[in-house]
């Protein structure tokens, strides 16, 4: 029963998660590269400057479905990168596990923007538009 109310709602929900997620993760790169509501913003062209400029500009063609397995995709190799070697950092025991490492919301993207890689922009998206035209 509930399958059959949420089936139907398949590509909405869809593209909700996927403009969210985006928006988020774009926000991050605002963050970094105007300093807003941070105390410092990363120095050109530093590793942590690219990062922001990642998470601008593949947030923002993410959440508006263009280009959309390109920009998840490398969204999603930014956060693998950033989890590895920001969170995890290759240490062993305890400092593995996301919630002592402090890197939850960079494997949580890295996952969901793989999703989003191998899913596409669906119905919802520039990307459809330019298919249908």
């Amino acid at each position: 029963m509930l399958a059959r109310l949420l089936e139907p709602r398949l590509e909405a929900a869809y593209a909700l998660m996927r403009v969210t997620t985006a928006l988020l993760f774009m926000f991050h790169g605002v963050q970094k590269m105007f300093g807003v509501l941070t105390a410092s913003t990363p120095v050109f062209p530093s590793q942590l400057w690219l990062g922001g400029l990642i998470e601008l500009v593949a947030g923002a063609a993410i959440a508006l479905g263009l280009l959309t397995r390109w920009a998840a995709f490398l969204a999603s190799g930014t956060m693998a990168v950033a989890y590895v070697q920001f969170h995890w950092k290759f240490a062993l025991g305890a400092s593995l596990l996301p919630a002592i490492n402090k890197g939850e919301l960079a494997l949580v993207y890295a996952v969901a923007f793989f999703f989003i890689a191998c899913r596409g922009g669906g119905r919802y998206s520039v990307d459809a538009r330019s298919k249908s035209a």
